[in-house]
């Protein structure tokens, strides 16, 4: 058993003697489908603290002839699979982590032959006759083997991107790192020694101008996750189980932390799901990822049209973007759909395939970049917070001509990234002039559905805040905001807040598309409508 070729199973047993294990075993199911055929070569990002260690270490403990891991799967999903013993502990696997192997290397200029000359070295050991002294290429070793006995290997690489990432303006280490991927990968050769290729990392395979580096790997990433949605987080039912072990309150839970759409399915990130079950407090996780300070830069990138998107973003609305331009790296950014594509692989936002949109997923990540862009002092953030505290406070005060005033406002000011004569993007600049409520309430719930019918936004006050009302808010387009208020009278919207005991302000605000201005009529409630 070596370091690096047939390691054991002890990484993965850390993780099942945790407190608590999700069992992702599944995912072998589909590997062991893809084995020896032209879907072998998988490229699995995902963000921080989403499992991607864990899964390589489970892959090793299952490929590996360096350990005996039946007891270890045994009872687990992947057990019940027809091929789940024919594979088992079969492989001549290597794996290696390349962030680990770059600090192991003392530079990253000399990562490159650390790994190829530390797996030859223990390759020599396994097959001297077929690695002589003075072989310095891993894929010539590998087609050596192959060569002379048929034998064929599994190669999981963890953490691949890190020097795309963290050296990302060495270009000759980046090429010099890309050649060497090429080799163990791309063309008819390698496919002479590969059972298969598992590589995990947090950004996709690099892009060389329009083309992958290494484009017949079958990619699964966060904007199109395909089969491996289950198992790049938590799912919903996952989560549900967690929360009846732990006596969490499910919605509470869904509040914070969920919001990525993968495959129509809701993902959770595992590392907040289990800190929040171990530790018991709803908080944000996520800046203890490493992650937080590498959106700084990203987000105070003077690309037009930024900082009005993020700040969309943050109201609770969703902004188109365009995903097909972005490099796979982080410093080939030409403009803000590249920025924003590269927030969605780095978790900080969820994208939904079917709309080509981007949002903030959650209450977790909506703390973070709120952190994030008052260290900035943007002004134009700066400017709407005060719009829009006194917007919170007329509509508390039930000062309607105010309230659409102030509307009427922000409405003209995002006019032009938002489609004016719209009645979705009138929504959405509602969306906007209440940010400020964010301090107060949840991130709000657009269009939620009731028993007759949709509220257009609806307020749910933080716990913290029990003494504020919360905000039922009805728009209408070329129509009374009066007919607003009756429409959430005959729809009993209110049935939406029915486990809420205290007060509701009934909001409804009018557009006249014609003259272009906003009216607005403010009632009190109570939660049995």
């Amino acid at each position: 058993m070596g370091r690096y070729v047939n390691s054991g199973n002890s990484a993965f047993q850390v993780a099942l003697n945790s407190e608590i294990y999700v069992d992702k075993t599944g995912l072998i199911s589909y590997t062991n489908k893809v084995l020896d055929t032209n879907s072998a070569l998988i490229c699995s990002s995902r963000p921080r603290r989403f499992g991607k260690s864990i899964t390589a270490n489970m892959l090793v403990a299952y490929y590996s002839k360096g350990c005996d891991s039946r007891e270890m799967f045994e009872g687990r999903k992947i057990s019940f699979d027809k091929t789940f013993r024919k594979h088992l502990n079969q492989y001549d696997v290597i794996h290696f982590d390349v962030q680990w192997c770059r600090i192991s290397a003392r530079s990253a200029e000399a990562t490159v032959s650390y790994i190829e000359s530390n797996i030859i070295s223990e390759l020599r050991e396994l097959y001297p006759e077929q690695v002589p002294d003075g072989t310095r290429s891993l894929p010539e070793a590998l087609d050596r083997i192959n060569s002379a006995s048929g034998q064929k290997f599994i190669i999981i690489i963890d953490e691949w991107d890190a020097i795309i990432r963290d050296d990302a303006e060495n270009v000759k280490l980046q090429e010099e790192y890309i050649d060497f991927l090429r080799g163990l990968f791309k063309g008819t050769q390698p496919t002479r020694f590969l059972h298969l290729a598992y590589l995990t990392g947090i950004l996709p395979v690099k892009k060389l101008k329009t083309q992958s580096a290494l484009n017949n790997f079958d990619e699964f990433t966060m904007l199109d996750a395909k089969v491996m949605a289950p198992y790049v987080g938590f799912t919903e039912d996952e989560v549900k189980e967690l929360c009846g072990r732990y006596g969490k309150d499910f919605e509470e839970v869904r509040r914070w932390y969920d919001g990525y759409l993968l495959e129509k399915q809701h993902i959770y990130n595992p590392e907040a799901v289990v800190s929040l079950m171990k530790w018991g407090e709803f908080q944000s996780y996520w800046s203890q990822t490493g992650t937080y300070e590498s959106i700084l830069p990203l987000i105070s990138r003077d690309f037009d049209g930024l900082k009005k998107a993020l700040i969309t973003m943050m109201s609770g609305e969703a902004v188109k973007v365009r995903t097909t331009s972005y490099q796979n790296d982080m410093v080939s950014f030409k403009n803000k759909d590249d920025i924003l594509t590269a927030l969605i692989h780095l978790g900080y936002l969820a994208y939904d395939r079917a709309t080509q949109t981007a949002f903030i997923p959650n209450e977790e990540l909506l703390n973070e970049f709120t952190q994030a862009v008052e260290e900035n002092k943007w002004t134009e953030l700066t400017e709407l917070l005060m719009k829009s505290d006194r917007l919170i406070e007329a509509t508390w005060d039930m000062e309607e001509g105010v309230v659409a005033e102030i509307v009427e406002d922000i409405h003209m000011e995002y006019a032009s990234s938002i489609q004016y004569n719209d009645e979705n993007s009138l929504s959405s600049v509602l969306s906007i002039a209440y940010l400020g409520a964010l301090q107060y309430y949840f991130k709000p719930v657009r269009e939620l559905p009731t028993g007759k019918g949709f509220a257009d936004l609806v307020f749910i006050p933080r716990r913290e805040y029990s003494n504020i009302p919360a905000l039922l808010i009805e728009l209408k387009w070329n129509k009374s905001a009066d007919s607003a208020i009756r429409q959430i009278k005959e729809r009993r919207y209110g049935k939406v807040l029915e486990q809420y005991s205290g007060e509701i302000l009934l909001v409804g605000i009018s557009y006249d598309k014609k003259s272009k201005n906003h009216r607005c009529v403010i009632e009190r409630s109570i939660s049995d409508l």
